[in-house]
């Protein structure tokens, strides 16, 4: 190999290694890349503001949920999670047990239906 060959392969190298090194930097500036646990993340965030509607919706749906609005005004913040709970509205349909902090979200999600 001459020395010619040598110098060409050996910035023809570093060229490839910066190369992935902007291509890196700009994917995860602005090409919206993300690592795997930011991925899980924002997908777990997903899921629970979904389970969430559904379950401000079934409490909604609910036959006598103007006298369980009223009720849910009157219990404290700290508890409406649980009364969510106790009404069944966190259970998914077709699921035997709520998920998570879905009692939570929801008690949020109805919360800010009241204030309107």
């Amino acid at each position: 190999m001459t020395n010619e060959t040598s110098a060409l392969l050996k910035h023809g190298g570093w060229g490839i290694v910066i190369g992935a090194v902007i291509a890196m930097v700009v994917g995860f500036t602005w090409g919206g890349w993300v690592t795997g646990s930011t991925s899980k993340e924002r997908s777990a965030e997903a899921v629970l503001a979904s389970r969430a509607a559904i379950c401000v919706a079934q409490f909604m749906k609910a036959p006598n949920h103007e006298a369980q609005l009223k009720a849910f005004k009157e219990t404290d913040s700290w508890k409406r999670g649980e009364f969510v709970e106790k009404g069944g509205w966190d259970k998914m349909p077709g699921e035997q047990e709520a998920k998570g902090s879905v009692s939570r979200a929801c008690s949020d999600g109805i919360e800010m239906l009241v204030e309107k």
